[in-house]
């Protein structure tokens, strides 16, 4: 049952609360040793490990975060594997088994064509130029946290009580790492624009392509172009395999009957096609110069988004050795971290929409099925075969087929074509996130630009701010060059349309201590107005910018920003849209008593959308489920509507405010009775979800958040109970800066923020920090849930660095000591 006490209270109250809150924590964090008694009573472990060259010491503070000190980077590397597998071992296992297909292994036979498509997907290049790419010392900093990995594997063989649940659940164990395995791995990273070249052809195929300009309006303004000589009907699963690669793993009693079964194995089922609200994997951040901050200290904020399972997507560690000391997130089956601050400086990160993935289409040989037409010529698809193991079967041997550009995958034997892709993802040095292993060594921002030279994926804004004061911002992300077309829908693959190299990091953009004092980003379209876009076309396709236009209105009008101010805008519910809205219905009026009692609901709302406000769920269903389906009939033709899922909310608001570019005649008229009629319905279905009485409508007993354990299907209700976190009674939307894009059939939030950073620059330890929904992978211990209160209410701890403050908020001691390992 979701609880009423997890409504959000209104900002003022939040405020106050906020502060005091701040205070407290304070208080508390300078007064824990007399709360705790002496460190004696700290609760210690030693572990000896063989592969150490000195001690290491291991300080989990109050939140779960791990805070590590090593002599020495080799053993500091190794003890960040160590403590990530200690904290997380399922979830890395599940990481690198889903990313190299392997989990035919240990679930069997239904994960067999999930598996063959995620390796059409690895890298295979040269592992030279690949470990190259990350700079000096890359390779040994993988091999040492891989060694850590395996040790903590190792470990368990001697203390099998400590081992994770899931494998006894299912009766495997976890398998050792190489250092190969950290970087071959690309499907876990973020796609760039593929789906977007399906769903155009689609719509071109049944409309044309200015009907497409309502599922997806195009930044800066660009009218695409249709290669010669494609057919934009796209076979229906054109994309399964390319979801199957790069869907996360759900364990279902179907797929372990299967396995149990002597019949035919049935394939694990792609995931559902249904779109959230918006794209989700978003993220803001900002940084503040000293002269406009608070502190009289540069800020950096940073909350990334993306989709909520449990294990929490993130981790939070601290990295502490005499040559090199970072704090902040990762990813957990990776080395260093990728958001956060060293000594020097604090760095952050969105998604910056460049434009990395191509769908090719290829006309097959006729006479000969192994062929495909490039240059004039008929070229062989070029095949690997590779042995699948099976849990309880024999292995399946697997053909993986290549063109030069890129994995195979779909055959329409009906047209005589084939299709392939091309992604940056297969170029040398392009595994997610592991570029960072330059930046977080940078003391000045011409470090950082360098390092950032060298990022490949997935294509970010990066920040960075310093203890000087100075702010900057520095897009990074392979950028392929296309000289003759805009990459907006598949192309031939006869040798027509190739890649011609890359654009270099100065020929991005990027800015450096700017006049208004602030950076911020929001995946907005924010190529500077001069930028030569319609020559390096870098990407088109921008989320919506009205979580950016938020923050920077409030920035821009504040005189001075706090950390306390970072700490409210990360949790900001007011929605620009929404806005707009309201504007639209102020001056109409129906005699309907229905629509009539709509208005009412709406006309004093102040477009935030908190929990408890029955205007925001009024609202939201209104949006959601009625206005953009209504919108999308009154512009479009029948055919053209059907074809897409749901219009760009910038597009359909730019029309509703300016009805003679979409309506036609008696444009104005056609727009009011759209916004009137839909309002109506969605008062009505209101009446039907919540009840007739409009005052006690509660967004925040629709939207809800639930991070869900993989096997979350295959257990009882009161192991799910343990292992799920939520459901959470949720507030904001889409638009909004804690956003929350929600799944349109049930509300569910499918994703928004994961961790949010606060960096005090140069003041460390006045850093915040919270990670939903803990920092543990274990359901048995106090930090696999423990934050996911603090998230939602817009609270965080203290991110603490410095060796006094972490000791006076330790709560484990764990010591790592070299010498022959004990059973």
């Amino acid at each position: 049952m979701l609880r009423a006490h997890l409504q959000r209270p209104p900002r003022i109250v939040r405020s106050f609360a906020l502060a005091i809150y701040v205070l407290l924590m304070a208080v508390w964090v300078a007064t824990v040793p007399a709360h705790f008694g002496q460190q004696s009573t700290i609760p210690s472990e030693t572990i000896t490990l063989p592969n150490l060259r000195q001690p290491v010491e291991i300080l989990v503070d109050h939140w779960g975060v791990p805070h590590i000190y090593a002599k020495n980077e080799a053993d500091l590397f190794f003890a960040q594997g160590f403590n990530a597998a200690r904290d997380r071992l399922f979830q890395i296992d599940l990481w690198r088994r889903r990313g190299l297909g392997q989990l035919s292994e240990v679930f069997g036979q239904a994960f067999v064509e999930q598996d063959k498509a995620t390796r059409l997907f690895l890298y295979r290049g040269d592992m030279d130029k690949e470990w190259a790419v990350y700079g000096p010392g890359a390779k040994q900093i993988a091999e040492h946290f891989v060694a850590g990995v395996n040790a903590y594997i190792e470990w368990l063989a001697h203390h099998p009580d400590r081992t994770p649940w899931e494998f006894k659940e299912l009766s495997y164990a976890p398998a050792k790492w190489s250092a190969d395995d950290v970087v071959r791995i690309r499907s876990h990273g973020l796609t760039r624009n593929l789906n977007n070249e399906v769903a155009r052809s689609r719509v071109m195929c049944a409309a044309d392509l200015k009907s497409d300009e309502v599922r997806l309006g195009l930044q800066p303004p660009w009218q695409p172009q249709a290669p010669p000589g494609i057919d934009p009907c796209l076979p229906k699963d054109l994309l399964r395999v390319f979801t199957l690669a790069t869907q996360e793993v759900r364990l279902t009693p179907a797929a372990l009957k299967a396995t149990a079964s002597a019949d035919s194995a049935p394939v694990v089922e792609t995931a559902g096609s249904e779109q959230p609200t918006e794209n989700f994997e978003g993220s803001n951040n900002w940084v503040i110069a000293p002269w406009k901050s608070a502190t009289g200290r540069a800020i950096m904020a940073n909350d990334p988004h993306r989709a909520y399972s449990e294990p929490s997507l993130r981790y939070i560690s601290d990295l502490n050795a005499p040559t090199l000391h970072v704090i902040g997130a990762n990813e957990p089956a990776l080395p260093g971290v990728s958001l956060g601050h060293n000594d020097w400086i604090a760095f952050g990160y969105t998604i910056f929409a460049i434009d990395q993935d191509d769908l090719y289409i290829y006309e097959l040989n006729p006479a000969n099925s192994n062929q495909y037409k490039y240059q004039g010529g008929w070229e062989p698809f070029r095949v690997v075969w590779e042995e699948i193991k099976v849990k309880g079967r024999a292995p399946v041997l697997a053909d993986l087929t290549f063109t030069r550009h890129g994995p195979v995958i779909y055959i329409e034997k009906e047209k005589d074509r084939a299709f392939a892709v091309r992604s940056a993802w297969l170029e040398p040095g392009m595994a997610p996130y592991y570029g960072s292993v330059r930046y977080m060594r940078a003391k000045n921002f011409d470090q950082f630009k360098q390092a950032i030279e060298y990022w490949g994926a997935p294509t970010l804004n990066h920040v960075y701010a310093d203890v000087k004061g100075n702010i900057g911002w520095v897009p990074g992300g392979l950028a392929p060059i296309r000289p003759n077309w805009d990459g907006l829908l598949p192309v031939p693959g006869d040798g027509r349309f190739e890649w011609a190299g890359r654009w270099k990091g100065e020929q991005l953009p990027r800015v450096y201590n700017p006049v208004s004092g602030y950076i911020t980003t929001s995946n907005e379209m924010n190529l500077p107005a001069d930028y030569p876009y319609q020559e390096r076309k870098l990407g088109f396709e921008w989320p919506n910018g009205s979580r950016h236009q938020r923050i920077d209105e409030v920035m821009s009008k504040a005189n001075k920003l706090s950390i306390e101010d970072s700490m409210n805008l990360q949790n900001d519910l007011v929605s620009i849209p929404a806005r707009r809205l309201i504007a639209l219905l102020k001056p109409l009026s129906s005699n309907d008593p229905k629509t009539k009692a709509a208005l009412g609901v709406l006309a004093s709302w102040n477009a935030s959308v908190d929990a408890g406000v029955p205007a925001s769920a009024l609202h939201e269903v209104w949006f959601s489920r009625h206005l953009g389906r209504d919108f999308k009939s009154a512009v479009l033709s029948q055919r053209a509507a059907a074809a897409m899922d749901a219009p760009d909310a910038a597009v359909m608001l730019d029309a509703l405010e300016h009805p003679e570019t979409r309506f036609g005649r008696n444009a104005a008229e056609k727009r009011n009775r759209l916004l009137l009629t839909s309002l109506r319905s969605a008062y009505e279905e209101m009446e039907k979800l919540q009840g007739p009485d409009a005052k006690q409508w509660n967004w925040g007993k629709l939207q809800y958040n639930l991070s869900e354990h993989p096997f979350a299907a295959i257990v009882d209700d009161a192991t799910r109970a343990k292992i799920n976190v939520g459901p959470i009674e949720k507030n904001g939307s889409a638009f909004v800066p804690n956003q929350s894009g929600y799944r349109v059939s049930d509300f569910r939030q499918m994703g928004g923020p994961s961790v949010r950073v606060v960096v005090d620059v140069g003041n460390w330890d006045n850093s915040k920090a919270v990670n939903h929904p803990g920092q543990s992978g274990d359901p048995g211990s106090p930090h696999y849930r423990d934050l996911a209160q603090m998230w939602r209410n817009g609270q965080y701890f203290p991110l603490l660095y410095s060796r006094k403050a972490v000791e006076n908020a330790t709560e484990k001691r764990i010591k790592l000591v070299p010498g022959r390992a004990q059973p």
